[in-house]
């Protein structure tokens, strides 16, 4: 019974947690200078795409703003991250992607953007006007490890293509990452949904396997900084996304969410519970987990939602 009503609890707690958030996901995706015309054709083709993925998340094109060329000046950025201020609230999620170059010389990092580069202090003090309690913020340039701890803060996931500073050629982590969240490659739960823990997992991997095949020496490897990266979702297909689009299987999604933390504590206690106490308390958990999925399968047979391996 515990593997049975277990396995689809996972799949329904994420689903939850990031589901519950996909109506109030707000993006800002930048791409700064190339240098020279085959950079500034790749960055600009990488940020049409993963401005594409971000606003099918997000359910709006309005909800994920894209600067890039000419656009994606200091003022531009600044002009940007204050209308997504002014228009999220505290329980949004964000997602910020920066793609480019960066610098590093001496104490200070650098986004490389037409006109007066952005420092990373500056960068930092943009992102912390955003009121979103829950926050992604991709540096995907070189030198961007420069920054992760700095833009480190609660609720906030900070993922850098570089370890520190002191990686600074162009890097290829932008792409794998795009990649990671336009199909299935990088579910290896087999939920359909990548989180955030999944994309740069199989980011990273990919990234190594390239330098692998060119036979070079890796100059870049990414960081991740930051709490629970497997509880917040990139990119949903198939099933998980129609339930995405649900308000009433969101909300028993969110009420699955709070049983699995009512059972993450009764497992908690296990060591200092007789064991028949243990059951005892564990049981009813999980009745209520499965009478729950019950009522998710009945409203899928509602709207026409098949059944299917690997969703809650």
């Amino acid at each position: 019974m515990k593997a049975a009503v277990l396995r689809p609890l996972a799949a329904a707690l994420l689903l939850g947690c990031a589901g519950a958030a996909s109506a109030a996901v707000q993006g800002l995706v930048v791409s700064g200078l190339g240098g020279d015309p085959d950079y500034e054709h790749r960055f600009a083709e990488w940020n049409t795409q993963l401005t594409k993925e971000l606003r099918q998340l997000a359910g709006g094109d309005e909800r994920v703003v894209s600067l890039a060329g000419a656009q994606a000046t200091a003022a531009g950025i600044e002009k940007a991250v204050a209308q997504l201020a002014q228009h999220s609230q505290r329980d949004d999620t964000l997602i910020v992607v920066l793609i480019g170059h960066g610098t590093f010389f001496g104490d200070e990092y650098r986004f490389n953007i037409p006109g007066p580069d952005l420092t990373g202090a500056q960068l930092k003090a943009l992102f912390d006007k955003l009121p979103a309690e829950r926050q992604l913020i991709v540096n995907t340039t070189s030198a961007s490890g420069a920054v992760a701890e700095a833009w480190k803060r609660n609720g906030r996931i900070v993922i850098t293509a570089t370890r520190s500073g002191g990686e600074r050629n162009a890097t290829r982590f932008a792409q794998q990452f795009i990649e990671a969240l336009s199909g299935d490659k990088a579910d290896r739960d087999k939920d359909q949904v990548v989180t955030v823990a999944e994309a740069f997992a199989w980011a990273n991997a990919a990234v190594a396997d390239s330098f692998k095949s060119d036979a070079a020496i890796a100059t870049e490897h990414a960081r991740l900084e930051g709490a629970d990266p497997a509880r917040f979702a990139l990119a949903r297909f198939g099933r998980a996304a129609q339930h995405a689009e649900d308000p009433q299987l969101l909300a028993l999604q969110q009420r699955q969410q709070a049983l699995e933390q009512e059972l993450a504590a009764v497992k908690s206690r296990k060591s200092g519970l007789p064991e028949d106490t243990y059951y005892a308390q564990l049981e009813p958990v999980l009745v209520r987990i499965a009478r729950l999925g019950d009522e998710v399968e009945t409203r899928e047979k509602q709207l026409g939602i098949a059944p299917g391996e690997g969703t809650p």
